[in-house]
């Protein structure tokens, strides 16, 4: 069986240790791809390679940089189908879906390509003789370390605009994902990208992951993933006070208000938590709504549930892939099942399938009716298909309920009432959200939580801040 090296300096090697790892297809539960695991040394070599690359892509003119960028764009397009079909059998994404996402990390590129000669300093009228400039600068070493969910999408939020201000990177793709960050930085490399600035170190956390956080040549980290890795991420950058950015968990709240358009909410209901099978940080996994509507709702919505095809990813027809993998598959269920011993009402699914799906990590779309905010399966993360229903009386209820929460990243409302939807959405503790819609993430605008959902921010012209540094120079007359 070939064995996917790493990317160190413009060359696939594989590891330092000869330490490889197996990748399971979530769809079947076999082994399908070998892949060399990195380990401190190969860190090492990645941050050197970065390092030594440093120099001359912060001297490359914002017009050639911006012709690279564009260039990778449009080999991400090229190779669209081959990159969707990696996507799909190694996270298990519906192939549908797999294809858009191929189509975002293109457009991710080509924006923050079109942004690289519209920013730059500032000259300021200071207090004083003189003239007063300001430069932005790229950060130097960038460690970035990418999730198993959207594996490159989100990469993709990272590199693009990293690149675009002229820092070189080490990334870590998810143990489980890395496949297209690889062939990411193979295309980087075709698009003209010098080697050493995009090296693509896949391997385990515990030893990959803390070398990148401990080495002392890295000056900023981008980290995707949950609060608990995100807390560790945070202790180990204080060492050498890296500048971070974190981009952590969620428990969403979807309010939905007797006047607003009920089939419209429904159905976007079911895919702002359903989508990626649940795995998702911004999964609207808690779903309340007024007294009134509230058993019109959970009717339709149960019908909406039952309806969906649960199948393999590279069928056209899916609509629901497998989880990660069978353990993220067994923490889901066991999540079900706790829901149930806390006496909330399971209206549907919940069950792991059985005959031809029961190798895969697949489990049935649950919805929990009745739940209480302060119930386990309302309160924690659980990152799959399972969604927990909630009455509510009045405004103040719905706020106070979706506030009740550690995380504040994402979240949804739903009303006619366009007074009350900006009201509501000023009261809520959330860092993003929708009206009358589950789509609240745009490449164009800032994406980032509060509370334990993260600091910083990802995407629009905001997220450049966070990879250039202020330069202040002062020029007396």
């Amino acid at each position: 069986m070939t064995i996917e090296g790493l990317l160190i300096g413009g060359d696939r090697v594989l590891a330092a240790s000869g330490q490889q790892s197996h990748l399971i297809d979530p769809a079947t539960g076999e082994t399908w791809v070998t892949v060399a695991a990195g380990g401190v040394e190969d860190i090492h070599q990645a941050v050197l390679a970065a390092e030594k690359a440093r120099a001359g892509w912060r001297k490359v003119n914002s017009r050639d940089r911006a012709r690279m960028l564009f260039t990778l764009a449009n080999l991400i397009r090229a190779n669209l189908e081959s990159l969707a079909q990696l996507e799909s059998r190694n996270a298990g994404k519906p192939i549908r879906d797999a294809r858009d996402e191929i189509n975002l990390a293109a457009d991710c590129f080509e924006y923050y390509a079109g942004a690289i000669n519209k920013v730059g300093g500032h000259t300021i009228p200071v207090a004083a003789a003189g003239t007063h400039l300001t430069f932005r600068e790229p950060i130097g070493v960038c460690g970035m370390i990418a999730p198993w969910n959207f594996p490159l999408v989100i990469t993709s939020w990272k590199v693009a605009p990293a690149l675009a201000m002229g820092n070189t990177i080490v990334l870590k793709p998810a143990s489980q994902t890395p496949l297209t960050a690889l062939r990411l930085g193979e295309l980087a490399l075709e698009a003209g990208i010098p080697p050493g600035v995009l090296n693509v170190v896949p391997g385990p956390g515990s030893t990959v992951g803390e070398a990148l956080l401990r080495h002392p040549l890295v000056r900023k980290v981008s980290f995707t993933g949950s609060t608990a890795i995100g807390t560790q991420v945070m202790k180990l950058a204080a060492d050498d006070i890296k500048n971070v950015t974190l981009e952590l968990g969620g428990k969403s709240a979807n309010l939905v208000f007797a006047d607003a358009d009920l089939d419209k909410a429904v159905v976007k209901s079911l895919w702002s938590v359903l989508g990626n099978a649940g795995q998702d940080c911004c999964a609207r996994s808690r779903i309340l709504v007024e007294r009134p509507i509230y058993d019109t709702f959970l009717s339709q919505l149960t019908e909406q549930f039952q309806a969906l095809k649960v199948g393999h990813p590279l069928d056209g027809h899916t609509e629901i892939g497998p989880l990660i993998s069978t353990s993220h598959r067994d923490r889901v269920h066991h999540y079900v099942e706790i829901g149930q011993a806390e006496g909330a009402k399971l209206l549907c699914g919940g069950d792991i399938p059985t005959g031809a799906l029961e190798k895969g990590a697949y489990l049935q779309p649950a919805i929990f009716a009745d739940a209480t905010p302060e119930m386990q399966i309302v309160q924690e993360e659980i990152f799959g298909p399972v969604v927990c229903v909630l009455p509510f009386d009045t405004e103040e209820e719905a706020v106070a309920i979706a506030n009740n929460s550690l995380y504040g990243l994402s979240g949804s409302i739903w009303t006619r009432d366009v007074s009350r939807a900006l009201r509501v959405a000023r009261a809520m503790e959330t860092g993003v959200l929708s009206i009358n819609t589950g789509h609240s993430v745009h490449l164009e605008a800032p994406f980032g939580g509060v509370k334990r959902s993260g600091l910083g921010r990802e995407l629009g012209l905001a997220v450049l801040d966070h990879y250039s540094e202020w330069k202040s120079v002062f020029i007396a007359e």
